[in-house]
């Protein structure tokens, strides 16, 4: 039934998987419908809605004209692996690292890689806070991508960091953020990036998805990001 939808759902857009990335789509679809009934990893869990909302969704950020030379991302806040192990799958060659703070998440994300045999990902269990500051981490991505809830001048604190001068910092949003674009752009100029681009698409399903793109032109100050929960509490202005 997932299988079925999803090869409908990707033909629709115009998106091309071969065999062996539907099977471990599939798998992972599997995973995370076992897993959810252990503890909460999304409410989506219907075919359908997760072939659109979890698996497309997940790779509408990948754009061959800005990100043909990728070889590192890191998934800040990844939950159950959103976007990146969809990513991982569609671009096998990246080396991928997974970032969440919660302990249980983690290990799902392990066990996902070691039984979908991914290979070059990682799942690190850690806050962005603490974790951009460790030098293994500091700007040392490509692209930093975020498909958490947080306001993008708080998103852009916990992920700049840990992009390379020259990568990008990407936010997948939902509609409606002309004001949150508006309240982060001096967020994004004192952490190093540049102007936002942002582009809007529409998935299968009549959903509004805003892909926000911010280059990272200079290195981000030692200060940032700020000690944990800080970000929350006192965004940049």
């Amino acid at each position: 039934m997932f299988l079925e939808e999803l090869q409908n759902i990707a033909e629709q857009s115009n998106i091309k998987f071969s065999d062996e990335q539907l099977k471990k789509y599939e798998h992972f679809y599997n995973l995370v419908v076992e897993w959810n009934k252990k503890f909460n990893l999304t409410a989506i869990t219907e075919p359908r809605d997760f072939a659109i909302k979890h698996i497309i969704d997940s790779i509408t950020f990948w754009n061959e004209d800005k990100l043909s030379d990728v070889e590192k991302i890191i998934d800040v806040g990844t939950g159950a692996g959103f976007p990146g192990i969809p990513i991982k799958i569609y671009k096998p060659e990246i080396k991928i690292t997974l970032l969440d703070s919660l302990a249980k998440r983690v290990k799902f994300l392990m066990t996902a890689i070691d039984e979908l045999d991914l290979k070059n990902i990682s799942a690190v269990h850690s806050r962005a806070e603490d974790a951009a500051h460790n030098p293994q981490f500091r700007e040392n991505f490509d692209v930093a991508v975020s498909r958490a809830v947080a306001k993008l001048n708080i998103l852009a604190e916990y992920c700049m960091p840990f992009v390379k001068v020259k990568g990008f910092f990407i936010a997948l949003k939902g509609a409606n953020i002309e004001e949150e674009l508006n309240e982060s752009k001096n967020a994004v100029k004192i952490l190093g990036g540049s102007e936002i681009e942002n582009v809007s698409i529409k998935l299968l399903n009549g959903d509004s998805r805003n892909l926000i793109y911010i280059k990272k032109m200079s290195k981000t100050q030692n200060k940032y990001p700020r000690k944990a929960g800080t970000p929350e509490k006192k965004p940049l202005q």
